[in-house]
C-alpha cells in the first residue's frame, strides 16, 4: 500500500496536534472512523495509511489487529446502540485526557 503524493502534501500541513490527536483517536475503541472522518477529513483508508506513516512497523501492526478484531465498534454501522458517543467522560473539549501519558 503506497501512500500517494497528494496525502504526504495534506498530511504535512496537519500540526503535530491534530497528528497526535488523529493517533490517538485511531487507538481508542469508543471513536468510530466516520467520526475522525467528520473531524479531519480522513477516510477509513486514509487513516490507515496516515497510521502507518505514524507509526513504527510493530506498532502499527499491533493497531491493525486491534482494529480488525473490534471493527465492531469502530465502524459506526456496527457499533451497538448503547454506544452512542465517541468521546471518554474523562475527556475535555480539547481531546486531552486526565491521565493520558
Amino acid at each position: 500500500m503506497s501512500i500517494s503524493a497528494s496525502n504526504r502534501k495534506r498530511w504535512s500541513t496537519l500540526s503535530d496536534k491534530d497528528k497526535d490527536r488523529i493517533v490517538r483517536m485511531a487507538w481508542e475503541d469508543r471513536t468510530s472512523f466516520e467520526s475522525i472522518e467528520s473531524q479531519f477529513g480522513l477516510s477509513p483508508n486514509d487513516i490507515e495509511r496516515f497510521m502507518r506513516t505514524q507509526l513504527d512497523e510493530k506498532t502499527y501492526k499491533r493497531w491493525r489487529k486491534r482494529a480488525n478484531q473490534r471493527g465492531h465498534l469502530k465502524q459506526g454501522k456496527l457499533r451497538p446502540k448503547e454506544v452512542d458517543r465517541f468521546k471518554c467522560s474523562r475527556q475535555s473539549l480539547d481531546g486531552v485526557t486526565k491521565g493520558w501519558k
